[in-house]
């Protein structure tokens, strides 16, 4: 019987890293006997925007707020192991650095899960993460590329280091290729900010007038992101929808959709498309369920796309490029046997990151992590 700690975002929160949380921890205790133990790291004091409490989590640590700091290490030290999850925006101080301290604080074993590796770091970027990796037992990434990036840009232990792929959930497939008679849809999802690149994947549908074809964008503002600006970025690609006169081809959908919903939405897909402006994006939770659920792919140039669709599961296309991302999605969209191979290719890759087999993963980890400790 082992009981997890778990230090991150997570649900009320809506944003990837607190979904991650919340998939692990329950592909972790599925097994009798297994608990956890969710400490939610939050914006802010509760009740502004940071999010309300939830009804799951069993402490909540407040950007600097010290006694929420020594519970959120007394609920972490009551447990075999401490998985942090680690983003440089979702801890308090300067570049997250408040996580160092509360790490130093710990008695348990720890284990960090980065979910961003940059590659140019700030001076006091690289301090902060090789503080937290060097408090770490183990270090798990979710790319190769992230690997390498980390070992030669940062000073951490190559032998903590453990690649586990981005969980992803069973998603229903659509059942065969669509006929051509047929409206297709490409599909974008997740919440909404700029460096998204979504108005780039509008421009893209601008020259596909050709193909009977919509693009749908499905997904909130990202919380943060509403906080600081509104709905300002949502407006802009109103404004460009407009101004190419495609109000009957592309659908901005501001719902945050549960996993059914989403589950439904990804089923009448034909074509993903990550139209991502950074070039240093290490792991994308999206790509990693599109391609588990089957569905062809564009993405724009960045490390996890390169490695998930080497295999054939998908295409890549420029960064900020319409004609390249519109020459890909057409590509998919007009040719049965391309869209069939990339379906083929995407079951083939996604066979060893389903939730279960992730978990396993992290259970070798935790169960090394408490010999260790015993020893």
């Amino acid at each position: 019987m082992t009981r997890y700690g778990m230090l991150s975002t997570y649900p009320p929160t809506k944003c990837g890293l607190a979904t991650f949380t919340q998939s692990l921890e329950r592909a972790l205790t599925e097994r009798g006997g297994d608990t956890a133990v969710i400490v939610r790291a939050l914006d802010g004091p509760l009740g502004l925007a940071a999010g309300r409490r939830s009804e799951i989590a069993d402490a909540e640590l407040i950007p600097g707020d010290a006694a929420s700091m020594r519970r959120a290490a007394a609920a972490l030290d009551g447990c075999d192991v401490a998985i942090v999850q680690h983003e440089y925006g979702i801890y308090g101080g300067r570049d997250g650095d408040e996580v160092v301290t509360l790490l130093g604080m710990l008695g348990v074993p720890v284990i960090v899960v980065l979910h961003t590796v940059l590659p140019a770091p700030s001076p006091h970027q690289r301090t902060v993460l090789e503080d937290v990796c060097a408090r770490a037992q183990s270090v798990v990434v979710m790319t190769r590329s992230a690997r390498d990036v980390l070992l030669a840009t940062y000073r951490v232990a190559p032998d903590k280091v453990v690649v586990i792929p981005h969980g992803v959930a069973a998603l229903h497939t659509p059942g065969g290729v669509r006929s051509h008679a047929a409206k297709r849809r490409v599909l974008t999802w997740g919440l909404i900010s700029r460096g998204k690149g979504i108005e780039w994947g509008i421009r893209a549908m601008d020259r596909l007038r050709h193909l009977d074809v919509e693009y749908v964008v499905a997904g909130q503002t990202h919380p943060k992101v509403r906080a600081a600006e509104g709905e300002a970025y949502r407006e802009h690609l109103g404004a460009v929808i407009r101004e190419l006169g495609l109000e009957h081809r592309v659908a901005l959908d501001g719902r945050y959709l549960d996993a059914s919903e989403l589950d439904g939405l990804v089923g009448t897909a034909d074509v993903v498309l990550l139209p991502y402006e950074s070039t240093e994006q290490a792991t994308s939770g999206v790509l990693a369920e599109a391609v588990a659920a089957g569905i062809p792919v564009v993405a724009t140039d960045f490390p996890h796309a390169r490695e998930l669709l080497s295999g054939g599961a998908g295409i890549i296309a420029a960064h900020g490029d319409p004609a390249s991302i519109a020459e890909a999605v057409g590509t998919i969209l007009e040719s049965d046997a391309a869209a069939q191979r990339m379906r083929r290719a995407a079951a083939r890759d996604a066979s060893g990151s389903s939730w279960p087999v992730v978990a396993d993963g992290y259970r070798r980890l935790v169960k090394s992590a408490m010999s260790t400790r015993a020893a």
